[in-house]
C-alpha cells in the first residue's frame, strides 16, 4: 500500500509539472498560428487595395441572409458566404478565426465601439497633424480623436448613431478580427476591431466635418495611402484579466499594423488606446 501511494504521489507531481508546460506550449502554438493568420489577412488586404483602390469595410464581411426559398430570412453560414476577402483572396474561414474563438459559423452579433483614449485632449500628440513641423499639443484635438466609445453600437452607417433607417451592423462572431468579445469591469461585451474610419473628423460626431480634414489622424484605413503605423485590427483572445475584469498589463494582445505585421502588445495599453496605438 505504501509503495502504491508513493507511485501515485510521484505521478501527481509529474502531472503537476507537465500540464502547465503543455498548456504553455499549446498557447504558444496558438499565438504563432494566429500571428500567421493575421499576416495573411494583411497580405490579402494589400491585394484587395491594388484591385479596388481602397480597403474593404469589413474583413469577413457583414452578415448575409437568404433572400428567397425555404430559408428566406435565415443567416447564411459564414463559410458559405462570399465577402471582400473570403473566399477569393483568403481560402479558409479559419484565417478569420483566432484559435480561442469557439463561435460557430452561423452565430451573429452586434458590437459596440472599443474604449476611447482617456488621455486629456491636447496631452498626447502622436503625429504632426497641423503641418507646422513640430509635434506639440496643438496636434491633439477633439476632431482627430475617436468619435464613439462603448456606449454606442456600430451601425450600418458609422457616421450616424443608431436610429430609424440606420440599424446596428450585424457581424459573424466567428470573425474575431472584425469583432471580439472581451471582459470589462461591467461585464462582457463585443467590441469592434476593424473599421475604415474612427475619428470625429472622419465620421462626423460633433465635428462639423464628417468628410475628413487635413488636421485628422491619417492612421485610418479609409484615407488614401495610410502610413505603416496604422492599426488594422487586434487579437484580444489571449488577454488575461484581474478579478475586477480589467486587462492585466501583459503583452498578451496581438496587434496587426499595416506596414509591420502582427506583434505582441501590452493588453492594458490596447484597452486604453484602441486605434491610437503606435508600433
Amino acid at each position: 500500500m505504501i509503495e502504491l501511494l508513493t507511485v501515485i504521489a510521484i505521478i501527481a507531481i509529474l502531472a503537476a509539472i507537465i500540464f502547465p508546460v503543455y498548456a504553455r506550449a499549446k498557447d504558444s502554438a496558438y499565438r504563432s498560428s494566429d500571428i500567421g493568420a493575421m499576416n495573411d489577412l494583411r497580405s490579402a488586404l494589400q491585394l484587395y487595395r491594388v484591385d479596388q483602390g481602397g480597403y474593404p469595410p469589413a474583413l469577413l464581411g457583414y452578415v448575409s441572409r437568404y433572400q428567397s426559398g425555404p430559408n428566406m430570412g435565415n443567416v447564411i453560414p459564414a463559410s458559405a458566404t462570399t465577402g471582400p476577402l473570403y473566399s477569393r483572396r483568403v481560402g479558409s474561414i479559419g484565417t478569420f478565426t483566432p484559435a480561442y474563438n469557439r463561435a460557430r459559423n452561423d452565430v451573429i452579433t452586434n458590437a459596440v465601439w472599443p474604449n476611447q483614449d482617456a488621455a486629456a485632449i491636447g496631452s498626447d500628440p502622436q503625429l504632426d497633424l497641423n503641418g507646422d513641423g513640430t509635434l506639440s499639443n496643438l496636434d491633439d484635438t477633439q476632431g482627430n480623436r475617436q468619435a464613439y466609445g462603448p456606449g454606442t453600437f456600430v451601425t450600418v452607417n458609422t457616421a450616424v448613431p443608431e436610429g430609424p433607417g440606420n440599424p446596428r451592423a450585424e457581424y459573424y462572431k466567428v470573425s474575431g478580427y472584425d469583432v471580439a468579445e472581451v471582459q470589462t469591469p461591467n461585464g462582457n461585451r463585443t467590441e469592434l476591431r476593424y473599421t475604415l474610419f474612427w475619428s470625429n473628423y472622419a465620421i462626423g460626431q460633433g465635428s462639423g466635418f464628417g468628410n475628413g480634414s487635413s488636421l485628422d489622424d491619417i492612421r485610418q484605413l479609409g484615407y488614401d495611402d495610410p502610413p505603416e503605423g496604422t492599426v488594422v485590427t487586434w487579437n484580444s483572445f489571449y488577454r488575461n484579466y484581474d478579478t475586477g475584469g480589467n486587462a492585466r498589463r501583459e503583452k498578451r494582445d496581438i496587434v496587426l499594423f499595416l506596414g509591420g505585421g502582427a506583434k505582441p502588445y501590452d493588453s492594458a495599453t490596447v484597452v486604453q488606446k484602441s486605434w491610437r496605438l503606435r508600433p
